[in-house]
């Protein structure tokens, strides 16, 4: 994928936007659960306080104080339990103290005394020497009986909290690698199933060219900017068919208009360069002129000539013929012209392949790719011309020795009045037109047409053509 693609971009926001929200809620619920596993340990170790003072010492006037600390000693064991328990008056004499834990897991001699004497329920965390914390809930409570004030302190080790919080943290972290696999794979399938529009409308309009301008794009029915999207392009689409349509009309009726004067004017001036009476010099520039109406009028019948095929003229007279004798035939009436620059044309078409089109046209079409390798061949060169099936479609192609083609100039060969450099080529009188007509009649047929050239070793023009039944 495409990093600098809006989908990459799209995905990535995605994933980094739900991974960032997951951490933070994450990290929310690890405090908020430690919060609650504290207060509710602390909870728990003044509920046990409330319950000695409540049962207890409310009564220690009739039980002593000898009794409450058996008492707290037979219900707690903190012994066994690893609980901290003191039981202490307001002035530091001890009623009871529990003695070290049977695992050894802390020291109850080092908690220290409260001082001052509290006056409400407080609790502290106390951090011991090997390490470890001590969370210790103190209660006051004043004898109803003998109006002492004793302080109840019960205490637990904070190990396990920190276990189980260590415990999710680890499942959370290793989990969050996958959550982000999940989240991104989810983003993908999502971004694409949103663009998927985008790329339909992309595929409609690759395949939109002068050729059906009247096609349009999908327009999908959200409501959104999407939608408007394809609407303002179907616009646009439509402005461009109106303007295209009205430049092959003016083309149409401009070269249709200029053939008849054209042809006054090339008689006109034949008819002073026959003149014996005019001078010399006269008759030298009436039939220069008339080189240059020649000129003009072979323009003007390959404008009209593209001006018909954009009209759709190569779509009207279908056949079925056989395209190797075609250019055999043709090949061989290109011959005097080759002959005249001491040009050979080698034909290779010994088997019948058979195409259905107008028969017309694309002899047009092995005519100029014929005249363009006369054309760009020196003398003495080699043009070879072969026709043969291959993949179940027909190819034609004509190769010559010539000079080729620069490589920047071949993906433009085929438009419309391009010409390479002629102080290059040596070649000023051409219009550019010739391989645009190929073009256009390769194109009417379904053909595909291509160039290959190497400058200084020659060229090679392709077209391949769907055989019939295919």
């Amino acid at each position: 994928m495409n990093p600098r693609s809006i989908q990459f971009r799209l995905v990535a926001w995605y994933t980094g936007l739900l991974t960032g929200i997951f951490v933070l809620l994450f990290t929310l619920l690890f405090l908020r659960l430690q919060i609650f596993l504290v207060n509710d340990l602390r909870e728990t170790q003044l509920r046990r306080a409330h319950q000695v003072a409540n049962t207890l010492l409310v009564r220690v006037g009739e039980t002593g104080e000898p009794f409450v600390a058996g008492q707290v000693n037979e219900w707690y064991s903190p012994e066994i339990n690893d609980r901290f328990v003191r039981i202490t008056r307001a002035h530091g004499t001890l009623i009871y103290a529990s003695r070290r834990p049977h695992d050894g897991s802390f020291d109850p001699a080092e908690v220290p005394v409260l001082s001052p004497v509290p006056t409400r329920e407080v609790s502290r965390e106390i951090k011991l020497s090997n390490g470890k914390t001590l969370l210790v809930a103190a209660l006051p409570f004043k004898s109803p009986e003998s109006s002492a004030v004793y302080i109840i302190e019960f205490g637990e080790l904070l190990d396990p909290v920190q276990a189980m919080l260590r415990h999710l943290f680890l499942q959370l972290a290793e989990g969050l690698p996958l959550a982000v696999i999940i989240i991104a794979v989810g983003g993908y399938w999502l971004v694409r199933r949103a663009l998927m529009p985008v790329a339909q409308i992309t595929r409609a309009a690759e395949s939109i060219t002068q050729h059906n301008l009247s096609e349009r794009l999908p327009v999908p029915h959200t409501g959104d900017e999407l939608e408007r999207l394809s609407i303002s392009l179907n616009r646009m689409i439509a402005r461009l068919d109106d303007a295209f349509q009205n430049s092959k009309r003016f083309v149409a009726d401009a070269s249709h208009e200029l053939r008849t004067p054209m042809t006054i004017l090339r008689g006109e001036l034949e008819a002073l360069t026959e003149n014996k009476q005019l001078d010399a010099a006269v008759r030298e520039q009436a039939g220069s002129m008339l080189e240059e109406v020649a000129r003009l009028s072979k323009i003007v019948q390959q404008l009209f000539a593209l001006s018909r095929l954009d009209a759709g003229e190569a779509q009207t007279e279908w056949a079925r013929f056989d395209l190797a004798e075609l250019a055999q035939t043709t090949a061989g009436q290109m011959n005097l012209l080759a002959e005249d620059k001491k040009i050979a044309i080698q034909c290779a078409t010994s088997q019948p392949v058979f195409i259905e089109g107008d028969r017309a046209r694309l002899k047009q079409v092995v005519v100029n790719l014929l005249d363009n390798a006369i054309k760009y061949t020196p003398p003495h060169g080699q043009i070879h011309l072969r026709v043969r099936s291959e993949n179940e479609r027909a190819l034609l192609e004509v190769e010559d020795n010539g000079i080729g083609i620069p490589r920047e100039a071949l993906p433009h060969v085929f438009e419309r009045f391009f010409r390479v450099d002629p102080a290059r080529t040596g070649e000023a009188e051409s219009a550019g037109l010739g391989l645009s007509i190929v073009k256009s009649i390769c194109t009417a047929h379904g053909a595909e047409v291509e160039a290959v050239s190497v400058p200084q070793t020659g060229s090679c023009f392709r077209v391949k053509f769907s055989m019939p039944g295919k």
